[in-house]
């Protein structure tokens, strides 16, 4: 069933747990990421990146998530990932999506709380939820992201931000990186603190792949309600279907797209888990 953003994510930072939200990219990986939140009954942000509109539309991402929330009991909201555009973003609230996130990252801090707010002003019409993000992720190993230097979000820009947009979760960059990481991830969990303190709305940790439990555990009980997985989901497809194809058995490409629906669950089950259990 598709529910509220908003409602889901106040709901996990009160009760303390992190909901996922997991890109998507095609068929097989809509079907992977709903069909285990279904199997643990367990609530899921089903998240479609702008930067996979060459893969498919808005709107046919939108009437599949419809279709297969449909047929399950638990939670599903249906998030649109880093958008920089206000056109596209404007059709993924008309194609029934559950949130939009505007990414204005890369403005300066007075631009991107205008345009976010612009944007928060007509997803809010629609009952759409927005998150935006401060700061900026580093690009790691395997990410399609663009590249970016990495900026820690400021908790005193944070507390005007959310206050002035009426976003309903922020991003926050506090030492995660968008991909795998290339060495020791060095995460500031006291920034977050700090953020948490004066920011009361969820919020959000963008490069979920590969960060170590007990960073994650500790982010959660600090204010993150969801958080991010992409890169692994993909890393993990990849190579088990590379490992098929050189098996030496003759594939049919109905058969590799059951087994990578297969290999999406093994990441998203793990790390819906974790997100729980913290």
């Amino acid at each position: 069933m598709m529910v509220s953003f908003s409602d889901m994510l106040t709901t996990a930072r009160r009760e303390r747990y992190a909901v996922g939200s997991f890109n998507v990219y095609n068929y097989e990986t809509i079907r992977g990421v709903i069909e285990s939140g279904r199997e643990t009954r367990t609530p899921v942000i089903v998240a479609f990146g702008a930067g996979y509109l060459p893969n498919m539309e808005v709107d046919e991402v939108g009437a599949l998530v419809r279709t297969m929330a449909a047929a399950s009991d638990t939670p599903v909201a249906l998030h649109l990932d880093h958008c920089k555009s206000f056109d596209v973003i404007v059709r993924a609230v008309k194609a029934g999506f559950s949130s939009v996130m505007y990414d204005g990252s890369a403005l300066p801090f007075e631009e991107n709380m205008r345009q976010t707010a612009r944007v928060v002003e007509v997803a809010h019409a629609a009952g759409v939820g927005v998150e935006a993000e401060l700061g900026a992720l580093a690009r790691g190993e395997h990410s399609n992201e663009e590249d970016a230097s990495e900026i820690y979000t400021s908790p005193d820009e944070a507390k005007v931000f959310a206050q002035s947009t009426k976003v309903d979760a922020l991003a926050v960059s506090i030492g995660t990186v968008h991909g795998m990481y290339k060495g020791v991830p060095k995460v500031d969990v006291g920034v977050l603190k700090k953020i948490a303190a004066v920011v009361d709305i969820p919020l959000v940790l963008h490069g979920g792949s590969g960060t170590p439990e007990a960073i994650i555990r500790e982010c959660i009980a600090n204010g993150i309600a969801k958080i991010n997985v992409n890169t692994e989901i993909s890393v993990n497809a990849v190579d088990k279907i590379r490992a098929l194809l050189a098996s030496g058995k003759g594939w049919h490409l109905s058969e590799i797209s059951r087994e990578e629906v297969g290999f999406v669950k093994e990441i998203v089950k793990k790390y819906m888990a974790l997100f729980r259990a913290a």
